[in-house]
């Protein structure tokens, strides 16, 4: 195929140069009805390009399939079967997924518990009985790893009637379970393998980067273009290859959850991140992994810093690492991931996207260069030089064990069940009617459905207190928790 074109781009560049004009949604008229201030903040070609699909980008019948064309071309750069482009971002693919491998199936789906809360979502929309799959634990860095391959087939033998798995790789973290493995015991029964690849949509572009899913055998695969890639915001792509996935029925389920009124800007952007990582994307990662090794080792010259690299790796941890995400440990400080954000928030102007009671992490992306990278060591080394002592860390951390709490009903008959608050002294030994889960990255520590466990609770309480995020919480300030009534 030839991938120097990109047919949604084009069509947009043809839309404003023609002279068209839609008496349709949107109502702004590619900007000219928007407040002045707006555009003054917005810049006037944020609306310019913002056009009805169809009739508009493209004629009421779709006649000239753009949209098509432009899916089957993604497909063809990352060798998959077909392809499926999102304006709702994985949170919608990854249901979409789910719903299509086991819904309405009685064996349930086998899942990681280190999934993001939009997977719990997915199941708690399908009424799918979940099978959790235990992650590996760091118990000393309260980090958790990819399950391994005989832990998913420990989970096919405890749940044979499952309709398929669900498996995060990469993490939020970078760290990256053993696709080829994984893949290799779920078709052994032939069953199908999801996998929820949402931080690698770059992989396939660059042989330095990990496995990419489809390489090693994944039935479908789910990438967010504006996490590592050179999308808008909630661009999604999901892949199908092979014969254990229903392709139309997949569609189908993606067109219950998808709008009826996409965004043309993220299709377009999402066809032209593909025709520029064909084009140019191994140099473009080439680069940024250089990057990010002179990130790593000018970052490890910080007193109490500690890149993360060996300690995720290796049998009983991760199966391999993006090096594009780098996370410094800075527990040796004294101080808190959420401390070292803050003040590079307030005082630098730069944000870090995730952090935690002990680590920050930086995501680089192609987009990056030695003046950007360079503002963030020179932050982060003024943060620790002016660190004095820092207060002591009083997050109650939970043990592994603590982390695993049993399931007692099916995430959707609790989330919809009669509910009532309860004091957060009260809530353990309840089962939770809600997610609650500290974000980034994230992964919920109670689902819906679970008993809830006075060990995740302090954990939570305090974490709150020292910073942490639970933005799902009924009360945001965790004083109380939303439990089923009676339970």
């Amino acid at each position: 195929m030839d991938h120097s074109t990109a047919p949604l781009v084009a069509a947009v560049a043809d839309y404003r140069g023609s002279g068209r004009y839609g008496f349709t949604p949107p109502g702004h008229r590619q900007g000219r009805g928007v407040d002045g201030r707006v555009l003054a903040a917005l810049g006037a070609d944020a609306f310019a390009g913002d056009i009805l699909a169809a009739p508009g980008l493209d004629d009421r019948l779709s006649r000239a399939g753009l949209l098509a064309e432009a899916e089957e071309l993604m497909a063809d750069a990352v060798g998959a079967d077909s392809t499926f482009f999102s304006t709702c971002g994985s949170s919608l693919s990854v249901k979409a997924a789910m719903m299509a491998v086991a819904g309405g199936k009685d064996g349930g789906l086998l899942v990681a518990r280190d999934s993001h809360k939009s997977i719990v979502a997915g199941l708690i929309f399908s009424g799918v009985q979940p099978h959790w799959i235990t992650p590996r634990w760091d118990a000393e860095r309260h980090f958790s790893h990819p399950p391994s391959p005989a832990q998913v087939e420990q989970a096919w033998r405890d749940h044979p009637d499952a309709a398929g798995a669900l498996i995060v790789s990469p993490s939020p973290y970078g760290t990256c379970a053993d696709l080829r493995g994984i893949a290799e015991v779920c078709h052994a029964r032939g069953k199908p393998l999801i996998v929820d690849e949402a931080w690698g949509a770059h992989l396939p572009f660059h042989p330095d980067l990990p496995t990419w899913a489809m390489d090693v055998g994944a039935d479908v695969c789910v990438v967010s273009v504006h996490k590592m890639g050179m999308g808008f915001e909630q661009g999604s792509v999901f892949h199908v290859q092979g014969d254990l996935v229903d392709s139309a029925r997949l569609s189908r389920c993606a067109d219950l959850l998808m709008t009826t009124s996409p965004n043309v800007l993220i299709y377009a952007a999402l066809d032209g991140w593909r025709r520029q990582m064909v084009e140019f994307g191994n140099d473009l990662l080439g680069n940024a992994l250089w990057l990010a090794r002179r990130t790593r080792a000018s970052l490890a010259e910080i007193a109490g810093f500690d890149v993360m690299h060996d300690e995720l790796l290796g049998v009983e941890a991760s199966h391999d690492l993006d090096l594009l995400q780098v996370l410094v440990d800075v527990s040796a400080t004294g101080a808190t991931g959420y401390a070292a954000a803050d003040w590079l928030r307030a005082h630098r102007q730069i944000d870090l996207g995730l952090t935690d009671h002990r680590r920050v992490l930086a995501t680089l992306s192609a987009a990056d260069d030695t003046q950007s990278v360079d503002a963030l060591v020179d932050g982060l080394a003024l943060w620790r030089a002016g660190l004095g002592e820092p207060a002591p860390l009083e997050i109650a951390l939970p043990t592994p064990q603590d982390l695993q709490l049993e399931t007692v009903m099916l995430p959707r008959d609790a989330f919809f069940a009669p509910t009532e608050l309860v004091p957060v002294h009260e809530a353990a030994g309840r089962i939770a009617a809600e997610q609650l889960t500290p974000y980034p990255p994230g992964i919920p520590a109670i689902v819906p459905g679970e008993r809830i466990g006075a060990a995740v609770v302090d954990y939570l309480r305090t974490g709150v207190a020292a910073g942490m995020n639970v933005p799902d919480a009924s009360d945001p300030r965790l004083h109380a928790i939303r439990v089923v009534a009676g339970s």
